[in-house]
């Protein structure tokens, strides 16, 4: 049974930093993103990480406009964990953040690629 479960989230004033960690189980997937829902809003693409290759490894990242140069994604395979640092948090990333996961490594930011998801974690951002 695929299970994916999200800790890390909370209160925090603008401008501060929060780890998100996302702990898969089940098997293993070639990509684990993040995404975010505002209350009234869709949810939508944060940040992916996907790890592709046999005998030589890739790992590729991808980010929303949004939090690039803000939120680093990255992966423990022999954990098979996903963490997403947030970093320089403002109001506007106030939001359930939810870990999924998907087979290959392609369409990172397709929220309907991603077969599995997590119950998701609140993120709160005063100001």
């Amino acid at each position: 049974q695929v299970q994916l479960v999200e800790s890390g989230g909370g209160l925090v004033q603008a401008g501060g930093s929060l780890r998100l960690s996302c702990a898969a189980s089940g098997r293993t997937f070639s990509t684990l993103g993040w995404f975010r829902q505002a209350p009234g809003k869709e949810r939508e693409f944060v940040a992916a990480i996907s790890w592709s290759g046999i005998t030589t490894y890739y790992v590729t990242t991808n980010y929303a406009d949004s939090v690039r140069g803000r939120f680093t994604v990255s992966r423990d395979n022999a954990k098979n964990t996903v963490d997403l640092q947030m970093n320089s948090l403002k109001p506007e990333d106030t939001a359930v953040y939810y870990c999924a996961s998907k087979r290959g490594s392609s369409n990172l930011r397709v929220r309907y690629e991603y077969e599995y998801w997590g119950q998701g974690t609140q993120v709160t951002v005063s100001s």
